[in-house]
């Protein structure tokens, strides 16, 4: 009898591990972002490329990872919030999570993530891809094949992102990786800025 019971302690021992394991693995990307300094806001560095507080951010086109062009002029009337990243990158993918949560809880309010992959830095497509289907993102992914627009934006240690108002106007760049909570207050500074 007491073989009996000490197995089903065992089992049962097992079946609470298996659980606890269970609630910690579905929590694990906001346990890596906790577990990370957040981003902040960092000073522009000197540029004639408009990227300083208030200055128009500079226009630029690429390709999408769906195949479509696309042009940060074409988000004009919606703020934005210009990412970016690379799949290596142990930062970007404690982000992407509370990126995809802010950007699905914004649809409708006339805004917009615009996640650029460094591609030039990044594993190739196929890495991409997998990462992109891995968090579910459903924001647009331009890919900036040459890496001229990471160096335009000064993206030389990722994530790397800029705050774009309605009118295109560059208002805040944040070096580290951003939770959902800093991307609605860099939102509500707009919406009060306009109201």
């Amino acid at each position: 009898m007491s073989k009996k019971i000490i197995g089903l302690l065992l089992v049962a021992v097992l079946v609470i591990i298996l659980a606890v394991w269970a609630v910690f693995d579905s929590q694990k990307e906001d346990r890596a972002l906790n577990k990370m300094a957040l981003g902040s806001t960092v000073d522009f560095l000197p540029t004639d490329e408009g990227l300083a507080r208030g200055e128009l951010a500079p226009d630029f086109e690429l390709t999408t990872l769906e195949g479509e062009e696309m042009r940060l002029s074409d988000y004009r009337g919606q703020a934005v919030i210009l990412n970016f990243w690379a799949t290596w990158c142990p930062p970007c993918r404690a982000e992407m999570p509370h990126m995809q949560t802010f950007y699905e809880k914004q649809q409708g309010n006339d805004v917009e993530v615009l996640a650029v992959n460094l591609t030039t830095e990044d594993r190739g497509m196929a890495e991409i891809e997998k990462f992109v289907e891995e968090f579910d993102l459903e924001f647009p992914i331009p890919m900036d094949i040459d890496g001229d627009i990471g160096a335009l934006y000064q993206a030389f240690s990722i994530p790397t992102s800029y705050i774009i108002d309605r009118e295109g106007r560059v208002l805040h760049k944040i070096v580290g990786p951003m939770d959902e909570e800093m991307m609605n207050e860099f939102i509500d500074e707009i919406n009060e800025g306009e109201s």
